[in-house]
């Protein structure tokens, strides 16, 4: 069924609009239109995303869901528009930037903005198309979903919807269009764009805009003699912080920590050449763009503090004080590392600190990054030896088991103190056995291309409840096969 261009479909999708974000000035934003595309069909669509979003089920099901989320239709209370902002792309200021392919289509009473990513051509677009393709838009609705079940802050994806319409990259590929949800998409680039433009007055809108909604504790703070705008500033330091404890601990690689590509709210945010690691190497760089490793693994909480300097010179005509901004950022140099190692010790089942961890912790990395061991199958595997498993399971990971070995008598004697199934059960929570590989996600995405969305289907169910065992489907959770390192992932999509 093809509905005319942006017409409204019946409301009985169970959402309704409150739209704040298109309250504000006229200079935030554009209001258009999506381009509609022929014949979409579903691609993959996440039931638990509809959930949160208080979405009717059977709506979510139905012909006229399939149109609204390609951009085909709207339903009554959606007020489109794409946002301007600007960024440092790669440590170099680019410029203004803006939701060159994003349309959100409003805010829902439940608080959560719901966008279009692939929806067509806006005023931000830069000489591109507007548009996404089919394998950007799978590995971006996967991730988020998999981020969701790691318990780690992201967007979430609603749906992917395909069309054969066709799209050029390097090569002809089909256009799809991925729903994704979020209670806000304000970036640091958004506070960028008006500091570098010195529109101050809509810059201390935007700022009063997000602490009243998200950061109200910040208008009562006694810290920095009051300063909201500076208590704003640490609290989104802080929880910058605790996501890349989150994403260092995980393994995972963003690839793209550009200031436009950074969240207000520290959630996950612009799924594009990221990666999950395979074997342990620090230095490990996903993104065949990044040929300096700008963005290495290893690199990514220094990088995450760059970008937090740079929204500190954003905001420093609130903030007034150039020596209170730089307090206000210091917060992230102790949570980070608290963090961090709060994390390590629950992968390791440890209930306690102890002083020592930080030096178990380290020479754990140091014998994993030798043998460039698979991060995922090891705490895995760690994990289920202490559930009662064979030691002789994590051995068989490495080639020189004497380092090792030495690591694991060490591990047991810091758990001498720790109950053997309360860590065991800890650490099963906390090292998933499921992660959205790349072999994966790229298995996925060749058998869609042939209108095959099974494969699309079961890595959700897997990666929406990742620490589960998933009896029968232990494939998804070996080791990579030896043509996952030739997948090269770039800023293209």
């Amino acid at each position: 069924m093809n509905i005319p261009l942006n017409a409204m479909v019946a409301e009985d999708s169970g959402l309704r609009w409150r739209n704040e974000f298109a309250a504000l000035p006229p200079k935030f934003f554009t209001r258009l239109q999506p381009t509609p595309l022929p014949d979409p069909y579903w691609v993959g669509r996440s039931n638990a995303a509809a959930q949160q979003l208080g979405l009717d089920a059977g709506w979510f099901a139905s012909a006229d869901a399939l149109e609204v989320f390609t951009g085909n239709a709207l339903l009554p209370g959606m007020e489109p528009l794409a946002s301007v902002y600007s960024g440092h792309q790669f440590g170099v200021w680019a410029g203004q930037l803006g939701d060159g392919r994003a349309i959100m289509l409003g805010q829902t009473e439940g608080g959560f903005e719901v966008q279009l990513k692939g929806a067509g051509l806006t005023p931000y677009s830069r000489m591109a198309d507007g548009r996404a393709v089919l394998r950007s838009s799978i590995r971006e609705f996967l991730c988020s979903e998999a981020m969701h079940g790691l318990g780690i802050p992201t967007t979430r994806a609603l749906c992917v919807t395909g069309s054969d319409a066709r799209v050029r990259r390097e090569e002809i590929e089909t256009a799809a269009v991925v729903t994704r949800t979020a209670p806000s998409f304000i970036r640091f680039g958004h506070f960028e764009h008006f500091w570098a433009n010195d529109k101050l007055d809509e810059l201390r809108t935007l700022a009063d805009f997000v602490i009243d909604r998200f950061y109200p504790e910040c208008r009562l703070t006694k810290r920095f003699g009051g300063n909201a705008y500076a208590a704003f500033l640490e609290a989104v330091s802080e929880r910058t912080a605790a996501l890349l404890a989150q994403w260092q601990a995980v393994g995972f690689c963003h690839g793209v920590m550009n200031t436009d590509n950074m969240s207000i709210l520290g959630l996950t945010i612009d799924y594009g050449p990221f990666q999950f690691l395979d074997g342990f190497n620090p230095r490990h760089i996903c993104n065949h763009s990044d040929s300096g490793g700008r963005y290495a693994y290893n690199q990514q909480p220094n990088v995450a503090y760059w970008n937090l300097y740079c929204l500190a010179q954003a905001l420093l005509p609130l903030i007034g004080e150039k020596e209170v901004a730089i307090a206000a950022l210091q917060s992230y140099q102790t949570v980070f590392p608290d963090a961090f190692l709060a994390r390590m010790r629950a992968k390791l089942g440890l209930t306690d600190a102890q002083d020592g961890d930080i030096q178990l912790v380290e020479a754990l990395l140091s014998v994993l990054r030798q043998e460039q061991t698979d991060w995922t199958i090891f705490w895995r595997r760690l994990s289920q030896h202490m559930a009662g498993a064979d030691a002789q399971t994590v051995r068989d990971l490495f080639v020189d088991a004497t380092g090792i070995d030495a690591w694991l008598l060490s591990f047991g004697q810091r758990h001498a103190s720790v109950p053997r199934e309360a860590a065991a059960a800890l650490m099963l929570r906390s090292n998933p056995k499921f992660v959205l590989r790349n072999h994966l996600g790229q298995q996925a995405i060749e058998a869609a291309q042939r209108k095959d969305y099974s494969g699309v289907s079961t890595l959700l169910n897997l990666l929406e409840t990742p620490f589960d065992e998933h009896a029968g489907h232990d494939d998804y959770a070996g080791f990579p096969p030896d043509w996952a390192s030739s997948i090269e992932i770039s800023c293209s999509s």
